[in-house]
């Protein structure tokens, strides 16, 4: 998946957590000497994902594929107190989709660019999947049919935030690519219900979530640390910690940009998100080996999700008419 740019590091098998993070207390200087320390919290999001242990930011062993991601606290008071309306393709209902919206799950394009650029593969349609699927296990429903988007395999990362500010509330992915209706199902509540960071995810925080699938692409290994653009590209970096074990750290594209890094404060949080607590100078950064890679993303609030499955048939199954609306208007 993608060109080699020099010795190739296989990463495929890696799951990491994604995205939203944890301000840091970071060195802005981007010479060399010691990173502030890294917020901790267990595994890695966007943010670093490490090899087996204990500590924060630490890989599963061999066979364990999940890691999640970066800091942020889980918060959530109580949003709307009243069950929301069973979601069409919950045990086979019809769901919908508003018009703006329709337009955006019509074509999963939408927003690829211009003439002569590829078009996109994510979609809305997979972020109201995945609302979907969170639905129907909160509520205790059968889950939803398979959906009508390609099923090609992909790495994929499912993120939610939470409340007006967007919170991280969950992010969890892997880079082995699955294909996407199963992988899509499996880390929809992985990342709900099993990022260490948080709390599972309740019923009453559902009207106040923003549901985001990235699909990673465009791989690519890298003699330079350095080579590589913040806001366009993700990173996986692996080094070797102070007590001499093999450790490994993502963060998706948006991260860096997000947080407002630079590529040193960026480098120098996932070393202390992956474990790392030496003094970080600017030899060992060089002995980093680091892989770079793009992503497309979709993000969708629950607000989104209802309007579409209000407005229009949804392709997960038509089996009983909408229920009423009239609480949430």
């Amino acid at each position: 998946m993608g060109r080699k740019r020099c010795v190739g590091g296989d990463g495929s098998k890696m799951a990491a957590g994604c995205c939203g993070v944890k301000k840091q207390k970071l060195s802005s200087s981007p010479p060399s000497g010691s990173a502030g320390p890294g917020g901790g919290g267990g595994g890695s999001h966007c943010g670093g994902a490490a090899a087996a242990g204990g500590e924060p930011g630490a890989l599963p062993p061999p066979g364990g594929p999940r890691l999640n991601g970066l800091g942020g606290l889980a918060g959530g008071a109580a949003g709307c107190a009243l069950a929301p309306p069973l979601p069409p393709s919950c045990g086979g209902g019809p769901a919908g989709l508003s018009p703006p919206a329709a337009s955006l799950l019509a074509s999963p394009g939408a927003g690829s660019g211009g003439p002569g650029c590829r078009k996109m593969v994510v979609s809305a349609e997979m972020c109201c999947f995945c609302f979907d699927v969170l639905y129907c296990h909160l509520y205790g429903y059968q889950p939803p049919r398979s959906p009508r988007f390609t099923n090609d395999p992909y790495p994929l990362f499912v993120t939610w935030k939470i409340g007006r500010d967007k919170r991280l509330r969950g992010c969890i992915g892997t880079f082995s690519a699955m294909n996407l209706h199963s992988g899509l199902r499996e880390y929809t509540l992985t990342s709900a219900l099993k990022d260490s960071r948080f709390p599972p995810m309740t019923r009453d925080e559902l009207p106040r979530l923003f549901c985001s699938v990235s699909l990673l692409t465009n791989f690519e290994d890298v003699c330079d640390y350095m080579d590589w653009e913040v806001g366009v590209h993700g990173i996986r970096i692996e080094f070797i910690n102070e007590k001499g074990s093999k450790r490994t750290a993502t963060y998706l594209p948006e991260v860096a940009k997000e947080q407002g890094w630079d590529h040193i404060q960026t480098i120098d949080s996932l070393l202390r998100k992956g474990g790392y607590k030496a003094p970080i100078t600017n030899e060992f950064r060089k002995t980093i080996k680091l892989t770079r890679y793009r992503s497309e993303k979709m993000t969708m609030s629950y607000t989104e999700y209802l309007a579409h499955r209000q407005h229009h048939h949804f392709q997960n199954g038509i089996g009983h008419p909408l229920p009423p609306y009239n609480h949430y208007s």
